[in-house]
């Protein structure tokens, strides 16, 4: 599915390393990458200048250094000018960064000694990609000072590869970090620019091409990729021209008492509006009244234990079923969710798709391993879409059980599977959560994850900030229900509900409630179709 897909893959740090290395090793000097580089960075560095404008370029020990004082050559010969500093001595600098140094004619300065204030424009070349340790000392005073430079003056800093002290496999910051307005970053991105607070510390990032070859990317074969319609519109469910309601799936929505219907509703309209050709709302008897008044094409059927939902999906045509939303705390809960996961027990039948959300992963807070031992013992099919709160107190109480080995197991699973470990990034733990429990897991925020048990993920880079609103999170499980009962296969399912709750969102705009979600949903897809990003079935 992701083969194709080559713009959009996020690199490790290690795995950049390795890109570099196969690149150098096919006959393409280091030193050519790097002047390379320092090109690109001046190019976009001009775009923030004024016309021979004033630059401060701060270089570090290292090849982010180095490519800083490429970049202040190629703007000096532009009639800028330049004051470089260098943090540390020029002569502890060594191969590609050293040579870089020769090339530079002008002063190198202490960094203290650098002239701020007259500046239009700071380049920070201290720290790229190989930072592997909180900033502290000198470095960290520095980062503090352009910080406190670039708030007070709001002129601009230029980023090389990723904003000094962020970490770029993992977006978070390293003892103190620069505040960019824009970075610069080579050959691919990687998940620190996505995941926040990186995406935040770096502005907007573009991408240069520095000489490195696509090819590479079949050596490395990275596992991250940029959440967009690329990834997942081959396997987007189209309805066909001799298709029919039954056809495209039939999704089941719990709901909860006659208190606390509104959630399921909402993720029930999610799944009509992603295309599932039936919706059904489960629900108490003493709640079916309050459903019955408020749905037209959602269908509602009695529900009121464990055994009364085994009965409706009994019916093989229900094959997704979404639960969670305002469903309630408990044992009535985890009973329901047993009798969800059991019911595809039989040999050779195909499992149908859960998704479980909010109250029904909560209640499983003092189990968890339990709850992953049911999910792996059904195979497949099961969608985890946990936000922050919910993923902590799901794993976090998992060793107060009589499991009491399972933080350990979660670290022995990064550690056997999942390089940058020390990291604990947010895209560390929905991958450990995954490959835990054999469920795709939705690990929601404004970089949301999603990763799947074979340790592919996908980040969201552009979600907007009005689904910060109560709701939104059962749209999207209803999205992604939708889709799953379309047979998406789970994880670009979930990839997709993602992008296309963002997407939904960001058309409506300011005032977004969830109720607008889904409605928003028809334009959103309507573009896809046009633009050809989605192919429709001709007849």
């Amino acid at each position: 599915m992701l083969k194709n897909a080559q713009s959009l893959e996020l690199l490790t740090t290690s795995e950049m390393a390795e890109a570099d290395r196969l690149t150098i090793a096919g006959g393409t000097p280091g030193s050519v990458l790097m002047k390379q580089a320092g090109a690109a960075v001046a190019r976009e560095a001009i775009r923030l200048l004024p016309r021979h404008g004033r630059v401060r370029v701060v270089c570090g020990p290292g090849n982010n250094g180095g490519d800083g004082f490429v970049a202040a050559r190629v703007l000096a010969e532009q009639e800028f000018t330049i004051e470089l500093g260098l943090l540390g001595a020029r002569d502890g600098l060594r191969g590609d960064a050293a040579l870089a140094a020769k090339s530079w004619a002008g002063k190198i300065l202490a960094v203290e000694e650098l002239d701020l204030d007259s500046a239009d424009l700071v380049i920070d070349a201290l720290f790229g990609a190989g930072l592997a340790r909180d900033l502290d000392g000198p470095a960290k005073a520095l980062v503090l000072r352009l910080n406190e430079w670039t708030k007070r003056t709001k002129k601009p800093i230029f980023a090389v590869d990723v904003p000094s002290g962020i970490d770029c496999s993992s977006g978070q910051i390293l003892g103190a970090a620069i505040a960019a307005a824009r970075t610069v970053t080579f050959f691919r991105r990687k998940p620190g620019h996505l995941l926040l607070p990186g995406r935040i510390h770096c502005g907007g990032t573009v991408v240069a091409d520095i000489g490195i070859g696509d090819h590479v990317l079949a050596t490395i074969s990275p596992k991250t990729f940029a959440n967009c319609p690329a990834v997942w519109q081959r396997s987007f469910p189209v309805p066909r021209v001799d298709g029919h309601k039954y056809s495209r799936g039939h999704a089941v929505v719990l709901s909860g008492g006659p208190a606390h219907t509104g959630a399921a509703r909402l993720a029930a309209r999610g799944a009509l509006r992603a295309g599932a050709g039936l919706v059904t709302v489960a629900t108490p008897g003493a709640a079916l009244c309050v459903h019955a008044a408020a749905l037209t094409a959602i269908m509602t059927r009695v529900c009121d234990s464990a055994g009364g939902l085994t009965g409706i999906l009994a019916d093989r045509r229900k094959n997704t079923l979404v639960m969670g939303p305002g469903l309630g705390v408990g044992e009535k809960t985890r009973a329901l969710v047993r009798a969800a996961l059991d019911a595809d027990g039989e040999s050779g039948v195909l499992p149908r798709a859960v998704v479980l959300d909010a109250d029904a992963l909560t209640s499983f807070e003092d189990d968890a391993f339990g709850l992953a031992q049911m999910i792996r013992r059904r195979g497949r099919g099961v969608v985890l879409t946990p936000h922050d709160g919910e993923f902590a107190r799901l794993f976090g109480h998992a060793g107060q059980n009589d499991q009491s080995q399972w933080l350990d197991v979660l670290q022995q699973v990064l550690l056997s599977h999942f390089d940058d470990l020390h990291s604990k990034s947010k895209l560390d733990r929905a991958r450990a959560a995954a490959a835990l429990s054999g469920a795709v897991v939705i690990l929601k925020g404004p970089d949301t994850v999603v990763a799947d048990p074979e340790g592919l993920a996908t980040i969201a880079e552009d979600l907007p900030p009005w689904l910060a609103t109560a709701g939104s999170g059962d749209v999207l499980a209803g999205i992604a229900g939708g889709l799953l009962a379309q047979s998406m296969p789970p994880f670009a399912a979930a990839s997709a509900a993602v992008w296309l709750h963002g997407a939904a969102a960001r058309h409506f705009g300011p005032g977004l409630v969830a109720e607008d979600i889904p409605e928003n949903l028809p334009p959103v897809l309507r573009a896809l179709f046009a633009d050809g990003v989605l192919q429709g079935d001709s007849g």
